[in-house]
């Protein structure tokens, strides 16, 4: 698998496990990229739903992508604190620029304070009996929640001090250089 370089823009898509588009990112800035991990940064990026709506994030947010991990994560900065939206599902591809990855539904949500809550559960069933998940998908969907669970309490990888304002400051740098007419 090819890596993006730092400064590239990228696109990141969402699949659903039946390979139907989910969502996706338009434009999110490569600040990292390494054999284990690919880190952006975006704000008020355009995305796009599945039935066809658009609309804007409101805030920045660096997104982090684990190699060979069932989950990835958007810390998103606000007034009040970072919070996270981190998304169950199968550790992604890159090819051509675009950053993918299929969508499992569930969603872990953390709080500025270090709480958390497990969002989705309704849909994750349904989209399991629908879609006729195999045992070793919903064995990795459930471990991926169990890891973001436990990095969050041992604040560890993207919730560690530090991590995202660092990051940040990278891609303020990086989207200066990048677009200085913005």
């Amino acid at each position: 698998m090819t890596s993006p370089v730092p400064g590239q823009p990228i696109k990141i898509v969402s699949y659903k496990h039946d390979k139907s588009f989910h969502r996706s990112w338009d434009r999110t800035l490569v600040l990292h990229a390494s054999p284990n991990v690919i880190i952006g940064g975006n704000n008020r990026v355009r995305v796009t739903e599945s039935d066809g709506r658009h609309w804007r994030t409101r805030e920045p947010a660096i997104c982090t992508f684990g190699r060979g991990q069932w989950f990835n994560s958007i810390a998103m900065l606000r007034r009040d604190g970072i919070y996270y939206y981190c998304n169950i599902g199968s550790p992604f591809n890159y090819k051509n620029g675009v950053l993918s990855y299929i969508d499992y539904d569930l969603d872990v949500k953390v709080f500025p304070d270090g709480s958390y809550i497990v969002l989705d559960k309704d849909e994750y069933t349904q989209h399991s009996r629908l879609m006729k998940y195999p045992e070793d998908v919903v064995r990795r969907v459930q471990q991926g929640v169990q890891q973001v669970i436990r990095w969050v309490e041992e604040q560890k990888g993207p919730f560690q001090p530090g991590f995202v304002e660092r990051w940040y400051d990278r891609y303020v740098k990086l989207e200066k250089k990048d677009s200085p007419s913005r």
